[in-house]
This record gives structure tokens, C-alpha cells and sequence, in this order.
């Protein structure tokens, strides 16, 4: 039905119907499924995320030692008062914390698009949730409207940190976010997608460098920025700002980038963040690998 942002933003607005109706409708053309079956089955996908975010909320840690806990620091530095970024951010901000921490900790998630981007989309959402008290319907269109961006993104670029870096995976994952909160806020099609161009094109780069190989520095606190990403860029386009690059060129600029990324900074851990001296000692602790005498 579609292949691009502009076909769908297209569909959608020609219908004068929601992202989510047309990724729905996409769903059980592409799967033979019913469309109550789709649904139910994007709706155990949300419970998945909901039960994510509340055990992550309560404090888990990895295995590694590497996250775990700084969800609940954020709450209870909301509770405080004393917050300069806002609530309602922070929140976004914890919640998606809360999710990838559980998924350092081996918990179940719902990979939105990866693992190791799992935790914008729900962040997000289950943090709007409080401001637009949404219905349970309108929660699972959420998940529709970002999937759809988050298909284009997989058809057209990649969602992998190995093929095209961490851009590829939380920035794809805070572009889907961003268009999903605006659709859910009353926003245009046309807004959803400005949202979506927005944000990625400002995770631009953003390579994928995990210490000691492993899902959580600095994965977690990408996500944490993701959220925050994704929130300010639905505001934007909510506020009628508009990029000047369309969507769909800065998905295939995300993708011509990551293709010239170097192999060292797409999830091998032998650049970036995962080379430094503190990363490889970090590495060395987990595995129990010696140090070289330069490092």
C-alpha cells in the first residue's frame, strides 16, 4: 500500500483517516491475518511494554553491573520538584530508562524497532499517556503509527546498529515516537511526518559503540536522550515547524551515512565510546580478558 513516508501521509490524508488505520489495513494485506487478530496482537505487544516499564520502574540491575536504577533515580527526582526540563520529558525520559534496563537485566521487552532501541516508543508513550489520557484503542494506534514509520525506515535504510549504526536504531526508534505523539495529540499526517524528519535528521551520525559488547553503555542513556528527542520534535511540528529536508531524503540520507560508517563504530565495540580506557577496563572486568600494556 505504501512505500515511502509520502505515500503514506498520501493515503492518509486522501482518506481523511489516521496513520494507523492505513499500517492496520497494510497488516492484514501483508500477513492474511483479520484485522481483529492484528490488533489483538499489537495489543499484547502493549501489554508487554506496559509490564516493562512498571518492573523497570521498581528498580532492576544487570548482570554485567554495568545499568540498572537510574529509572527510579529520575522519578524520584521528578517527585522532587526541583526539575528544569519539565515533568512530563523526564518522565518520557525514566520510563524509557526503565525499559532498557530491564532488557540489560534479560527481562522481556518489546523490541520497537530493536532491543536495543526498545525503550523511546513506550517511554513516550506510557509518559503522554498521563497528559492525553488516552484509551486503550488510541494507545494501540500509537503502536500502528510508529511501526508504519518504523516500516518505511526498515524497507528504505535499516533499523540494525550494525548496518547503519545507533542512528539506525534509537534514532529510528525517536523519529517513530515523535510521529506517533503527534498523531495521538490531535496532529496532521503531514505533522507526523515533519515530526519523524525532525528528530532523525538530528540523530544524524549517531554511531553504535557498546562497552564490552553489550546492550547497555551507552544504550540505555541513548534511549533516554531518544525520548527526549522525540518530545521536543512532536511539540515542533505540533507548533507547525516543518523541516526543510522532506522525511523520506533524511532516511535515505540516514542510510547512504551509515553505509560509509566505519565498521568500528557499527556495534563491533572496537571503536567510540567501547575503545576508551575506562571501556576496555570495563570490557576486561566483565570477561575476566587482561589488559593489554597500552590500554
Amino acid at each position: 500500500m505504501f512505500r515511502n513516508v509520502a505515500e503514506l501521509v498520501e493515503l492518509a490524508e486522501s482518506r481523511n483517516v489516521k496513520i494507523a488505520e492505513i499500517m492496520i489495513e497494510q497488516e492484514v494485506e501483508v500477513t492474511g491475518l483479520s484485522r481483529e487478530q492484528i490488533i489483538e496482537k499489537m495489543d499484547q505487544n502493549l501489554t508487554v511494554m506496559e509490564q516493562a516499564v512498571e518492573r523497570g520502574l521498581k528498580g532492576v540491575q544487570s548482570v554485567s553491573g554495568l545499568t540498572g536504577g537510574d529509572a527510579v533515580l529520575l522519578q524520584k527526582y521528578i517527585q522532587s520538584g526541583k526539575s528544569l526540563s519539565g515533568d512530563l520529558i523526564l518522565d518520557a525520559v525514566s520510563k524509557a530508562v526503565a525499559t532498557n534496563e530491564v532488557n540489560a537485566a534479560m527481562g522481556t521487552i518489546c523490541a520497537t524497532p530493536t532491543a536495543g532501541s526498545a525503550g523511546v516508543v513506550p517511554g513516550t508513550l506510557f509518559a503522554v499517556k498521563n497528559k492525553l489520557n488516552p484509551t486503550r484503542e488510541e494507545m494501540i494506534q500509537f503502536l500502528f503509527t510508529s511501526g508504519a514509520f518504523g516500516f518505511v525506515v526498515a524497507n528504505n535504510a535499516s533499523i540494525s546498529g550494525a548496518a547503519g549504526g545507533c542512528q539506525a536504531e534509537v534514532g529510528s526508534a525517536s523519529g517513530m515516537a515523535a510521529a506517533a505523539i503527534v498523531e495521538m495529540a490531535g496532529g496532521t499526517p503531514a505533522q507526523a511526518a515533519e515530526a519523524m524528519a525532525i528528530t532523525l535528521k538530528n540523530m544524524l551520525g549517531l554511531v553504535c559503540d557498546p562497552v564490552a559488547g553489550l546492550v547497555e553503555v551507552p544504550c540505555v542513556k541513548r534511549n533516554a536522550m531518544g525520548a527526549a528527542n522525540a518530545m521536543v520534535a512532536a511539540d515542533m511540528a505540533l507548533a507547525g515547524i516543518t523541516s526543510r529536508i522532506p522525511c523520506d531524503e533524511v532516511i535515505d540520507a540516514m542510510f547512504k551515512i551509515g553505509q560509509t560508517m566505519p565498521v568500528a563504530l557499527k556495534e563491533t565495540a572496537q571503536g567510540g565510546l567501547a575503545a576508551t580506557p575506562t571501556g576496555r577496563k570495563l570490557e576486561a572486568k566483565i570477561f575476566g580478558i587482561p589488559l593489554m600494556k597500552s590500554e
